[in-house]
């Protein structure tokens, strides 16, 4: 099930106009769980607005008050996933403060290919055609967001210091995590496990480096 799009989440809904009465936005929970029906099983090429009402049921009209075009649905659909992925780091943030992971990259990567595997509209969405500039810019942000989420799982488990250069080494550890999961993922539909093992090898290897730079000052 897709999340509901929402006012300020993913940084800011991509919808003409935001559901403030429960049944419109249950309304627009089941547009936006049809889009992904359709997504997952027709490709972003099917993301109609016309396809969509047929499937969720309402009339093209009321679409329109939410989702005016399909730039406007992979929009919504990409701020859903995105939401979904990000409250999933920060369970694992709060999780690393209490259990104190030995493996904190196996943790991670191991808990990102199931979100991975259950998530068929983010895989269709991503590696389908047709992504908006809008889009792309959220991602760009979105990255960045789950960037501060390994700076902070990293800063709970007391294996670093919080500045500037850990900023950025968590941004190209993630940046390097999103490109291989990817591709593990388009070579399998429940992930490329020897590339995933090679993923945790690299990261690991990159993390040792960035936990030695500390305790070499």
């Amino acid at each position: 099930m897709v999340p509901q799009a929402t006012a300020g989440q993913g940084g800011g809904a991509p919808l003409r106009r935001t559901p403030r009465q429960a049944r419109s936005k249950a309304r627009l929970a089941l547009v936006l769980e049809a889009a992904e029906r359709i997504l997952v099983g027709e490709g972003v090429e099917a993301l109609t607005t016309t396809r969509v009402a047929a499937e969720a049921k309402v009339s093209v009209g009321s679409l329109y008050q939410y989702l005016p075009d399909r730039g406007a649905i992979i929009d919504a659909l990409a701020a859903g996933y995105f939401a979904r992925l990000e409250a999933v780091m920060d369970d694992l943030v709060r999780t690393a403060s209490e259990d104190r992971w030995d493996d904190p990259v196996g943790v991670l990567i191991d808990t990102y290919a199931g979100v991975y595997r259950t998530e068929h509209g983010f895989r269709a969405l991503w590696f389908g055609s047709g992504l908006t500039e809008r889009t792309r810019a959220a991602d760009r942000e979105h990255k960045r967001r789950m960037a501060d989420g390994i700076r902070r799982v990293l800063l709970a488990l007391g294996v670093v210091r919080d500045d500037e250069d850990l900023v950025r080494a968590c941004h190209a550890a993630i940046l390097t995590a999103d490109a291989l999961a990817q591709e593990a993922f388009r070579r399998a539909p429940e992930g490329d496990t020897a590339l995933l093992d090679e993923a945790k090898a690299m990261l690991r290897a990159y993390l040792t480096e960035v936990t030695a730079r500390y305790e070499r000052r």
